[in-house]
């Protein structure tokens, strides 16, 4: 499969629907050759059914886990992602990720969490301890992000069964990442440390 869209790692399908992102992290895979050797430059984003007619030919019953992660954050497409999230649960008995930066409430202007009550897992990137941090190493264009990342994992809680905070390893340090759990226990969500391989 190497399609821009769909790509496997693993036992899961991941799916690629934007390269649109509001962040501009100084470690992104972007400014690399590509994943797994998938290419993931969208000449275009696709519509949700565009991708309901890809999905007609992916075998849903291969896989373990469908991730929402590619190179753009996929929630600046929120309808699109809940619809074919809710699609591929009609079809087959599956859990759906999703791995987020958490800016969706900034980006959409309101809280969206809500909506998200149909995914069984939201990854969400806190990559730093403080605001200043943050805006070294991810660089969000938004005002504000660091702290709205960590109240979209408080509201998230209320509505998807799983979120989970996550950090990368090489990037910040042990104490950092100590601080980063500080954070993840005070919201009452688990931290998720990443191991970033170049």
């Amino acid at each position: 499969m190497e399609n821009q869209l769909f790509y496997e790692l693993g036992d899961s399908l991941y799916v690629n629907v934007t390269n649109r992102c509001t962040n501009c992290c100084t470690f992104c895979i972007r400014d690399h050759s590509g994943v797994g050797g998938y290419d993931l430059w969208l000449a275009q984003e696709p519509t949700l059914e565009d991708m309901i007619q890809e999905l007609d030919a992916v075998n849903l019953n291969q896989y373990q886990e469908i991730v929402f992660c590619g190179y753009g954050e996929p929630l600046m497409r929120l309808d699109e992602v809940v619809a074919l999230a809710a699609e591929m649960k009609n079809r087959v008995n599956i859990k759906v990720r999703v791995n987020t930066n958490g800016h969706a409430n900034l980006i959409f202007g309101c809280d969206v969490t809500p909506q998200l009550r149909g995914i069984d897992t939201l990854s969400i990137s806190l990559n730093a301890r403080d605001e200043a941090q943050y805006d070294e190493i991810c660089r969000p264009s938004l005002e504000g992000a660091y702290e709205a990342v960590k109240e979209f994992a408080r509201l998230s809680k209320k509505h998807v069964k799983q979120v989970v905070l996550s950090v990368v390893d090489t990037i910040i340090s042990e104490e950092d990442i100590a601080k980063c759990q500080e954070i993840a226990a005070e919201i009452g969500v688990p931290l998720r440390v990443r191991h970033y391989e170049d």
